[in-house]
């Protein structure tokens, strides 16, 4: 049965009458009428919101409902524009008024200082201007610990943040309310960027600290996470809370039906159809290495497939999209991408390439690799394509008209939430700004996608539009590379995947072999490793390709980024050692990213 937090409103359960929620008085954290506007758009319009100290809320919606919006109001970042709030007998204002009132919060970005060491993220606003909580040797100790305890390696308190994966960013932001020992904890899709083995720790500590009489509140779009985890999950829609689910109500389709306002209905025939796409293949790589010393890489892409990339966080999955998309070079070899679509293969190293040949890369890293900050949500979308649409015979003029148009069509296909196109990219919810870098990609009308996680921070239903855009775009005879770290998605969405084990390939698979517990297994090296022998037995060698040398604009081979040690040792049983210890590319990301934008 299903209920709201609101006296005398209810929605229509199995049973036809709902069960009381908990009485507000009952209630440690509660939220009445909550109003919270930025411009013309109502972020929050009426939300009633409770919850308990031992259990785990969950707060759920889809992209734009203001769940981060209401993470942030409790956290104090945000004042409201009006009703009440009341955690702990507390109405924080400012976020020192939350940390003094118990309130600890790992927000949707991942926040960290880059320049800064893990000891400093950590203890980040901890210390007064004169005071100390702690000496350098405690918190260094400390920090230590904290490292090893939630991410299973040995990192040393003072290496650099910027060198070290997402993942582990990810961990700094989560040890960092840990260390606050508090009685209310947020987490904001704090699992986004975490694999598997990962979000199962980030989930054991989750229990404890409910057994503990911590109020766990989680906003998370992954409905397998939120019946595994939650006690409780409230449902919200633009701006106003719709219901309330107990334990064993969290089901997809009760979310669905209260996030949209309608049924859920069932997929049918065509709609649903995974593409095959054995076509030509228009994509290959043979004895690529994404490490130095690493093992070779067989990997062809065909016209018309969707192929699934997986693997523990830090097995080398992440640089081999990045890779194929030109994001960064490989250590040895070269990925060959076929522009004819038959037998005539280019070398593909730089973006300019990937331009070059309609390959167009999406990241799930957003903050550093996808949205300009300080521009609008049209800049951010259709930047690529003004160097396409300028009229150069009354001069260098962008058509605007064009622009507006392809705009208007992304906007409506994908569903995207905002108030004015001029307004900053910024202004919109994390899941609403990663359809914006979906669009940007989509709009290019590229012959590849490149997916690294393109999922993270998008609702349910919104996923539900992606994979039914992908298959389109498939279907039409192109073809996409998805990597993710929810392995449901694989199943609906692709014809084959491969798993990365130290550095490469390590299986694939296909078929009826092609389901979650499955591909986990090979992720933990459970499986026989067949299916990626015989691909790589399968795959012929392509038609004789002359690859020329990589050169600078002044001539000479161009080098690998050189490594620099962070002083990260004893990788544990699922971590790398290359994955760990090599630095971003020596150019800014800004500077990458502004390839695609201007070099086409």
């Amino acid at each position: 049965m299903l209920a709201t937090d609101r006296v005398g409103q209810g929605i229509e359960g199995a049973a036809g009458s709902p069960p009381a929620a908990p009485a507000v008085a009952q209630a440690d954290i509660v939220v009445t009428d909550l109003h919270k506007s930025f411009g013309v758009t109502r972020a929050l319009d009426g939300c009633t919101f409770s919850a308990r100290r031992g259990e785990i809320h969950a707060i759920v919606g889809g992209n734009g409902c203001g769940k981060s919006t209401l993470a942030k109001v409790l956290s104090g970042v945000l004042p409201a524009d009006s009703g009440h709030v009341s955690i702990l007998g507390h109405t924080p204002t400012t976020p020192r008024d939350a940390r003094l009132a118990g309130i600890a919060t790992v927000f949707q970005e991942v926040l960290v200082a880059d320049r800064c060491s893990v000891l400093d993220n950590l203890f980040v606003g901890v210390d007064g201007l004169w005071s100390r909580t702690r000496s350098l040797s405690e918190k260094r100790e400390t920090a230590w610990r904290v490292m090893k305890d939630l991410t299973g390696l040995y990192i040393d308190p003072d290496a650099p943040v910027e060198a070290l994966p997402l993942s582990i960013k990810q961990w700094l932001t989560i040890g960092r309310a840990f260390l606050q020992e508090p009685k209310v904890l947020i987490l904001d899709e704090s699992s986004a960027a975490l694999d598997l083995d990962s979000t199962e720790k980030l989930f054991e500590k989750m229990r404890d600290m409910r057994d503990r009489s911590v109020a766990v509140l989680i906003v998370t779009h992954r409905i397998a996470e939120l019946i595994r985890i939650s006690d409780r999950a409230t449902v919200m829609r633009d701006g106003r809370d719709v219901g309330v689910l107990e334990r064993g109500e969290v089901t997809e389709q009760n979310l669905l039906r209260l996030m949209t306002g309608r049924s859920p209905t069932a997929e049918t025939g065509d709609a649903a159809m995974v593409p095959q796409g054995r076509g030509n293949v228009v994509l290959r790589a043979c004895g690529l290495k994404v490490w130095p010393g690493g093992g070779d890489i067989a990997f062809d892409l065909h016209r018309g497939e969707i192929v699934g990339v997986a693997g523990l966080d830090g097995q080398g999955q992440d640089e081999f999209v990045r890779v194929l998309a030109g994001v960064q070079p490989a250590a040895e070899g070269v990925a060959l991408v076929s522009r004819d679509g038959e037998h005539r293969f280019e070398a593909l190293r730089s973006l300019a390439d990937a331009s070059r040949c309609r390959v167009v890369y999406v990241s799930g890293d957003r903050k550093r690799e996808g949205i300009f900050a300080n521009l609008s949500i049209f800049e951010n979308m259709l930047m690529p394509l003004y160097p396409k649409t300028l009229t150069s015979w009354i001069g260098h003029i962008v058509d605007w008209v064009s622009l507006s148009s392809v705009f208007d069509t992304w906007i409506e296909r994908l569903s995207i939430r905002f108030g004015l196109r001029s307004d900053k990219i910024t202004s919109l919810s994390g899941g609403n700004q990663q359809k914006v870098l979906i669009g940007r990609a989509l709009a290019q009308r590229p012959h590849i996608l490149i997916l690294n996680d393109p999922a993270r921070g998008i609702d349910v239903e919104t996923k539900r539009e992606l994979y039914e855009r992908l298959r389109e775009f498939a279907a039409l005879g192109n073809s996409v590379v998805f990597m993710s770290s929810e392995l449901e998605e694989f199943a609906e969405m692709c014809s084959r995947v491969v798993v990365f084990r130290h550095g490469s390939i390590f299986d694939a698979f296909v078929g009826d072999d092609l389901d979650p517990a499955r591909i986990l297994e090979g992720m933990f090296g459970q499986t026989s490793g067949r299916g990626a022998r015989f691909a790589a037995s399968a795959l012929a060698a392509p038609e004789q390709v002359a690859v020329p040398a990589p050169v600078h604009a002044g001539g000479g081979k161009a080098a690998l980024p050189e490594r620099r040690d962070i002083r990260i040792v004893d990788f544990g049983a699922h971590a790398n050692k290359h994955a760990m210890s090599r630095p971003p590319h020596p150019e800014s990301v800004s500077k990458r990213i502004g390839i695609v934008y201007f070099d086409g």
